[in-house]
């Protein structure tokens, strides 16, 4: 077991306290149950994620590696709170320089906790990209797209779609509403039971294989190896 029940208990306090004080006061606790364990994760998907995709960086550094700062950035926020209040962990190509690139995320909260594959927020050429894909291959769009039909994953972002199809597409394009994506990432929700099993290790990996050829579509939509 990588992640503990431990860890749980320390977010829900962490959402209740959020003041430097406490975290301060708390700093063992929070390497012990929350930072290292999040490391050894990373160190122990290395391997196996390098047999899906060699690009994908799993990084144990602890400043700039795969796990995300536990900081919040507040300078342009009205929420001052010092601190996030989940674990959030990113895999992302080589190529990539923050959590815009195409990757595996792994995000841990009290409430919520899941695995996502594929570009958050991706920037105007990338996106421009992704949509000419989609134009331009849509039966191996449709046929990744396939996965999203089962249980196990979703593909949202609706509400974060275009309203109107941008340049160069019309309304009625047989694949309008996935060109109108701002996000291409699909979600595989997981209970905390899962999170905290003695597998979750394996587990992780069986999704990221399952979700393989998603990620390979936007990696090479955007000119990179995969």
């Amino acid at each position: 077991m990588v992640f503990s029940e431990q860890l749980f208990d320390f977010l829900v306090e962490l959402a209740t306290h959020n003041d430097r004080e406490w975290f301060n006061a708390r700093k063992d606790l929070y390497e012990s149950v929350l930072r290292e364990p999040a490391l050894e994760y990373i160190r122990q998907i290395a391997d196996p994620l390098a047999d899906i995709s060699p690009h994908m960086n799993a990084s144990d550094r602890k400043q700039g590696g795969s796990l995300m700062r536990i900081y919040r950035d507040v300078r342009f926020s009205r929420d001052k709170s010092p601190y996030k209040t989940n674990v959030g962990i990113q895999f992302r190509h080589e190529s990539g320089k923050d959590v815009h690139a195409p990757g595996y995320y792994l995000h841990i909260a009290a409430d919520d906790c899941f695995i996502g594959v594929g570009s958050y927020m991706p920037d105007r050429d990338a996106l421009a990209a992704y949509r000419r894909a989609i134009d331009e291959h849509p039966r191996d769009w449709l046929e990744i797209k396939k996965l999203t039909e089962t249980d196990d994953w979703e593909l949202g972002g609706h509400r974060d779609s275009l309203k109107r199809p941008p340049r160069g597409y019309t309304a009625d394009h047989p694949l309008i509403e996935d060109i109108k994506r701002k996000h291409f990432i699909i979600t595989h929700y997981l209970d905390i039971e899962d999170v905290t099993a003695p597998d979750f290790v394996d587990y992780s990996i069986e999704k990221f294989k399952e979700s393989r050829e998603w990620m390979a579509f936007l990696t090479k939509a955007i000119g990179l190896p995969f």
